[in-house]
């Protein structure tokens, strides 16, 4: 029975006349046509992202980052295509992260153009500004650093008595990403870079400021050997390890003195094995006891002098205070907490160093567990609600246009048909006319009947009984062209009403 389905409504299309068929195979191309208009209108149009052309590396920074954000986009030479709707916000979380950073001309760019009648100091200049971007370039990939800046200041040689030598020096001003800092190591290895980067530099004339204006320092402090943020990392490091990430909060401050103390020692060693002074004490009584008189006297015997003065520059740590905080929902021991702590820091009472551990509760609002599972169904509807509407919004057209588009077919075919059998029906006999003509309804023996002469026509009309006479007569005195339906004829006699 499944099988003749197909085969039914096949017989049925072949019974169509031409006409018929076009008509349907239009209406189907139109419906298609709408739904293709529809759904372009419904999607977004596509926009570049930048309104300026990128670079090599910026567009492959802008890539990594939308492919890292699982967002669609189409690569361009010099740009990346994504859609209007997403465009402004890609551009704040891009420009949030940093992304890209900014185009640096590095030494084969600053010396591109440079000619054989370029000016020394023209040539001097471009040098050292494709050497400083060469520089800003490789320091972009080092750990924790997201951008830097390089000036160099050459060095300038005594050329007069007058003039006084300047040894070469650079700054570097350095980004750090979020929640990054550079070790001690990292900020001497910064500075040896930069030092043998440039001919006649020491690594001490190399300046390293971060993002807050502050300059790292690389030398190791005498009593700690690290700086507060180094400490804290360590210790919440270590806790994490041993009691769970989450269990504890650790916070450090360091106090450095600032001021610059020196420090004098003074030491006697004896010349041999005596003591290197001898006191003695002797007393007399006079007078049967009435005088008493008491002498003292200290014999130095010589030692060997030595003194040592020592100073201690500014930025030494003169206190530290450690605040670990600890979750009171689980089970940690306080006690080995302070005993870690204490271990980690350095802790020192002498020098007015703090330690304080404290059990609180951590604050933790948990979403709930349901929720993701709901917001992926209704982001999966809301996707398809643009497709349903449209789906409706076909079905409730061709509801309600089937009908009139199946009486205008209908008329169209019938007013096809007339036509053609009138042509062929011009020159017979009334009687015959009449005879082709039974069983034809009024409207189709009136459009026949108006096509033939008028002799022949007023005699087929003798033909035909009175009532019928009048209906075809009625309908022949209609102004409508033969293959143009009237509006009654398409939606009924009532349309007008």
């Amino acid at each position: 029975m499944n099988a003749s389905v197909p085969a039914q409504i096949l017989v049925r299309w072949n019974a169509l006349s031409a006409t018929v068929r076009l008509a349907l195979a239009g209406a189907a191309v139109a419906i298609v046509a709408a739904s293709v208009f529809v759904t372009a209108l419904a999607r977004a149009p596509r926009v570049p992202l930048f309104a300026t052309p990128l670079r090599g590396e910026q567009l492959a920074e802008v890539e990594e980052r939308l492919a890292d954000w699982n967002v669609a986009f189409t690569p361009t030479a010099d740009n990346a295509v994504v859609d209007a709707s997403h465009r402004n916000d890609l551009l704040l979380r891009l420009s949030l992260a940093g992304v890209p950073h900014d185009h640096v001309d590095g030494s084969a760019e600053a010396l591109a153009d440079v000619g054989v009648l370029t000016p020394p100091e023209v040539i001097d200049a471009r040098t050292r500004a494709g050497l400083a971007g060469d520089i800003e370039l490789a320091l972009r990939s080092v750990d924790g650093i997201d951008d830097a800046r390089v000036i160099i200041a050459p060095a300038k040689p005594a050329e007069f008595a007058s003039d006084v030598a300047r040894d070469a020096r650079a700054s570097v001003r350095v980004r750090l990403r979020p929640g990054a800092q550079l070790s001690h190591e990292a900020i001497s290895g910064v500075r040896a870079f930069v030092a043998s980067s440039v001919a006649g530099l020491d690594p001490s004339r190399v300046t390293i400021l971060d993002d807050r204006g502050i300059a790292l320092n690389d030398r190791d402090d005498a009593e700690t050997g690290a700086d507060a943020a180094d400490v804290q990392r360590s210790l919440q490091t270590a806790l994490d390890e041993a009691f769970g990430v989450g269990a504890t909060i650790v916070r450090v401050r360091a106090e450095f003195d600032r001021s610059e103390s020196s420090q004098r020692e003074i030491v006697r060693t004896p010349l041999g094995n005596d003591a290197i002074s001898q006191d003695s004490v002797s007393e007399t009584y006079a007078g049967d006891g009435k005088r008493y008189e008491k002498r003292g006297g200290r014999t130095d015997r010589g030692s060997d002098l030595r003194e040592t003065a020592s100073s201690l520059p500014p930025g030494s740590i003169s206190r530290v205070s450690t605040a670990v905080f600890v979750d009171s929902a689980r089970a940690v021991d306080l006690g080995k907490v302070r005993d870690l702590a204490s271990a980690a820091v350095g802790y020192d009472a002498r020098r007015g160093d703090e330690l304080s551990v404290q059990a609180v509760r951590f604050e933790r609002p948990t979403a709930p567990a349901h929720r993701s599972r709901w917001w992926l169904l209704y982001g999966a509807f809301v996707s398809l609600v643009p497709a349903l509407v449209l789906a409706v919004a076909i079905v409730a057209a061709a509801r309600y246009a089937i009908r009139p588009l199946s009486r205008a077919l209908r008329r169209f075919s019938e007013r096809a048909a007339i036509a053609e059998r009138s042509s062929a029906l011009t020159g017979i006999a009334p009687a015959r006319v009449h005879g082709a003509l039974a069983g034809e309804p009024a409207h189709a023996a009136a459009a026949i009947i108006s096509a033939l002469p008028a002799a022949t026509a007023a005699a087929v009309l003798e033909l035909y009984p009175a009532h019928e006479r009048e209906a075809i007569v009625r309908r022949m005195q209609r102004r409508v062209g033969p293959l143009v339906p009237t509006a009654s004829d398409v939606f009924g006699p009532h349309a007008g009403s």
